[in-house]
């Protein structure tokens, strides 16, 4: 058994991908006495490249395996002998999902599914072993203009991407209240910050206004959403692997609404003063609205203070400051990114709008 020497043995799927790779850059240097292996099959928006400083850690594993394998997961939950999973991986851009739902079926559903029967299966063999699910705010499609939804608000998704999302949420469920799983979900909103491939609303934002291009805006860009940096996210999952309580739901967001078009004229400010002036704002495009496009999503997130304490670290000026410099500072990442299959996806995208 690999990693046999350390405390916790940690599968975290989806390790190459955004909020995968800032939270294993996170976890490794801070428990040296766990082992870490990132489950990762490298799709479009999964990159290695984002785990530099770790790759060479004693304490860290990559695997590239597919978690709808069933057969290769089995292979690498009795090759390490897993302790927890933090489950990330997942197809998440809702646009993909408009176009071609199927992957997010598979992934989304299938590969939860897959993770879920290794889990039972380890854990009526060793004993008791965590699965921490992120999830999203999306399942519980648009809120009305006042209000929050609670972790008890019934699912109404609106998207492809939302619909799996829910139906693996549920599947987490299940497995807790069926078989007695150590589960802990964390339904995430709208997260930004390092290494968030650009197809995501920010990043494409930054990437599109260095190289002075239209920034594309849905609709009247009014919908109303949340934006949690990625720094704070990670540390949310660090306290529901650790004290999250069992079988249980958390909300996880800032609480900070904005519209879409303010946000992105916010970013167009920051630019501006970090590139020495400009006019980015004049870059702003409204295109056609997506189809079923939830209007407002608004996370009441009082469980997880009262229970764990937590409460955002960042504020969301200082959040996308951060954000805004690390992008201009990291160009040759981005620019990277934007290159090959992406490219030819944006144009898709966004060349009839």
């Amino acid at each position: 058994m690999l990693l046999s020497g350390y405390e916790r043995r940690i599968a975290v799927t989806g390790g190459a991908g955004f909020i995968g790779s800032n939270l294993l850059l996170r976890l490794v240097s801070k428990y040296p006495d766990y082992g870490f292996v990132n489950i990762d099959c490298l799709t479009y928006a999964g990159n290695l490249a984002n785990l530099r400083q770790i790759e060479r850690a004693p304490s860290y594993r990559f695997e590239k395996v597919d978690i709808c394998d069933p057969a290769s997961l089995r292979a690498l939950f009795e090759k390490y002998a897993f302790t927890d999973v933090i489950h990330l991986a997942a197809e998440t851009h809702v646009d993909r999902s408009i176009i071609g739902p199927a992957a997010f079926i598979q992934t989304n559903i299938v590969g939860t599914f897959n993770l879920l029967e290794m889990v039972r299966e380890r854990s009526s063999k060793t004993g008791r072993m965590r699965f921490v699910y992120v999830s999203t705010d999306e399942v519980y499609g648009s809120d009305g203009e006042s209000g929050r939804f609670v972790e008890t608000s019934p699912f109404r998704p609106s998207s492809p991407y939302a619909a799996s999302k829910a139906a693996a949420d549920n599947l987490v469920s299940a497995y807790h209240r069926t078989y007695g799983v150590d589960t802990v979900v964390a339904r995430c909103c709208n997260c930004y910050g390092p290494y968030q491939f650009p197809e995501k609303l920010i990043p494409l934002m930054i990437l599109n206004s260095i190289a002075g291009k239209e920034l594309p805006i849905y609709g009247d860009g009014q919908q109303i959403r949340d934006w949690l940096h990625v720094s704070d996210c990670c540390n949310v999952l660090d306290l529901l692997l650790h004290r999250g309580r069992v079988g249980t739901t958390y909300n996880v967001a800032a609480n900070v609404e904005l519209p879409n078009v303010e946000l992105v004229t916010r970013l167009c400010r920051l630019i501006d003063r970090e590139q020495g002036g400009g006019q980015t704002e004049s870059l702003i495009k409204y295109v056609s609205d997506r189809p079923g496009h939830d209007r407002r999503y608004a996370l009441d997130c009082s469980q997880l203070r009262d229970e764990l304490g937590w409460s955002p670290g960042l504020s969301l000026d200082e959040g996308l400051m951060r954000t805004v410099k690390w992008y201009l500072e990291n160009q040759d990442w981005l620019t990277a990114c934007a290159s090959g299959e992406y490219q030819k996806y944006y144009e898709r995208m966004y060349a009839d709008r």
